[in-house]
């Protein structure tokens, strides 16, 4: 090259790149899938079979409802030694032991049957679990309340009456009950196990003190009821043992708390 020539500039070759599209690689025109791999391409939607089908037009089955049943009950506070002192009072109370272990005291009560009125469930439930006999006096109020058993929803309903003690002896036969026993007037707001009990008691305390000022004509006059006219289904099935042969005479309470009247 001469001192006037030019120096030629070099081309580079280098490799041709090319764009690949996007997606997998197309197979030859005369691969065995290649009319497959044209269709994929072309946006068809995938098959769907009778059972995929039938698991999306299947209605979705509502959750079970549980039959709500009402059932009525009736029980009272059954005190003994009403004419004298508050401080010698004495109520009956029964115990049950919950899951846990607990005693759980309360008072006694029952389902009303048929042909029965409130107060003359009240009566008899009180014999059967305390062993004891009782007169109702006045209202004390009623406690209603929800639970789930048996597959049901249960709306119980409890009517509750100051009664005065009329004779007996406390007797804890009855399978449902643990234990039953007089207690102090003052101690009911501590040995009640439940808020709506309590709250019984205080009426029940009020209802004692009109008593004592003004006489049984002090006290309000007990609600209409009327005997149930058909059968409650009950929540449990009860089983109680029965001594009718073994009788207290009225008047007599043998745990030596208080005077009998």
């Amino acid at each position: 090259m001469s001192d006037g020539e030019q120096p030629k500039s070099r081309r580079r070759r280098g490799r041709r790149r090319g764009r690949r599209a996007a997606g997998p690689p197309q197979a030859p025109a005369d691969h065995p899938n290649a009319a497959a791999a044209h269709t994929a391409d072309a946006g068809d939607t995938p098959t769907v079979t009778p059972t995929d089908q039938a698991k999306k037009t299947r209605p979705r089955r509502p959750p079970e409802r549980l039959r709500t049943v009402h059932e009525t009950s009736a029980g009272g506070l059954v005190i003994d030694g009403l004419d004298g002192p508050k401080d010698s009072q004495v109520a009956a109370l029964i115990g049950r032991i919950d899951r846990r272990g607990r005693m759980l005291w309360s008072l006694p009560k029952g389902h009303i049957e048929l042909g029965e009125t409130a107060e003359q469930t009240a009566i008899r439930e009180v014999a059967e679990e305390t062993g004891i006999r009782g007169d109702v006096l006045a209202a004390l109020g009623s406690i209603d309340y929800w639970f789930v058993t048996e597959g049901r929803r249960v709306h119980k309903t409890v009517h509750h009456y100051l009664m005065r003690f009329r004779g007996g002896e406390l007797s804890d036969e009855d399978l449902e009950v643990t234990e039953v026993a007089w207690v102090p007037l003052k101690e009911l707001p501590h040995r009640l196990a439940y808020a709506d009990e309590r709250r019984l008691a205080e009426v029940a305390d009020e209802l004692i003190d009109k008593l004592h000022t003004d006489g049984p004509a002090g006290l309000p006059p007990l609600p209409r009821s009327s005997p149930r006219r058909r059968a409650q289904t009950h929540s449990h099935t009860r089983n109680r043992r029965r001594d009718e042969s073994s009788q207290t005479p009225p008047g007599r309470r043998t745990n030596g708390c208080g005077q009998g009247q």
